[in-house]
């Protein structure tokens, strides 16, 4: 009997216990279900027309004819966008100088539905010795001539710094003044970036690769002087996440 009371009173002070816990929780919301965040891919027109405007360091004088930068640079565009087909022109020759490109250009009717246009323009404007008052006239020119052949759109043009080949054995050689070299090529980058910045132009430096062509051969082709398809991919890279095109019906 003893047991019997002893279960029955236990029972008695556990069950209120339970019925007060019970009631004191409070009923817990209902989780908010949030719908998981989609990134609609950015519209690109079904066709995409380059032009890449310069001198040997455009067409990539001593590497291959698919090694140079346009080249490159088309491909790693196809790749991002696989759906859109890519046409490139290559408006450059190897000792062009700024008149000489501007002629190419006013020679020819290029039409103005390019989506993206390159300019590398002014080693041999230095090389050449010619006035840099020739620079600071042409420069603007070609950068407006480079804006018209690019459907008048600013942001599809893209201009590139001039390498410097005082970092080359060729331009080590006792026939020039490597340290002149690269003031003077810093003195026409300078202008064209500044005039670029005024102008809401992209400017893209590449110089810098190009002066680690004596530390580091494998940048610079086997005639000892251009820039070799290692040194064009990394200036690829640079160029690309640039690069953007704008989608019109």
């Amino acid at each position: 009997m003893k047991n019997v009371f002893k279960i029955i009173l236990t029972l008695l002070i556990v069950i209120p216990t339970i019925s007060c816990d019970s009631e004191s929780e409070t009923p817990k919301a209902p989780t908010a279900i949030v719908p998981p965040v989609t990134t609609t891919p950015p519209l690109v027109p079904k066709t995409i027309n380059y032009l890449a405007l310069g001198d040997s360091y455009t067409i990539g004088q001593s590497v291959c004819e698919t090694c140079n930068y346009p080249e490159q640079l088309q491909r790693n565009l196809s790749n991002t966008y696989p759906a859109t087909s890519f046409s490139l022109k290559i408006i450059a020759k190897t000792g062009w100088t700024t008149s000489n490109l501007l002629s190419a250009i006013n020679t020819e009717n290029h039409g103005s539905n390019y989506d993206l246009v390159t300019l590398l323009i002014g080693v041999n404007n230095q090389f050449q010795n010619i006035p840099f008052s020739v620079y600071e006239k042409e420069f603007p020119e070609l950068v407006n001539k480079a804006i018209t052949l690019a459907k008048e759109e600013k942001s599809n043009v893209i201009v590139i710094s001039i390498p410097d080949y005082a970092y080359t054995p060729f331009g080590q050689s006792s026939a020039y003044n490597n340290k002149q070299i690269s003031l003077e090529i810093d003195k026409y980058n300078a202008f064209a970036e500044n005039y670029c910045k005024n102008n809401n132009i992209i400017f893209i430096s590449i110089t810098d690769i190009t002066r680690q062509g004596l530390s580091n051969p494998s940048l610079v082709t086997q005639d000892g002087l251009h820039p070799s398809q290692s040194a064009y991919t990394l200036f690829v890279e640079r160029i690309l996440p640039k690069v953007k095109f704008t989608y019109k019906e």
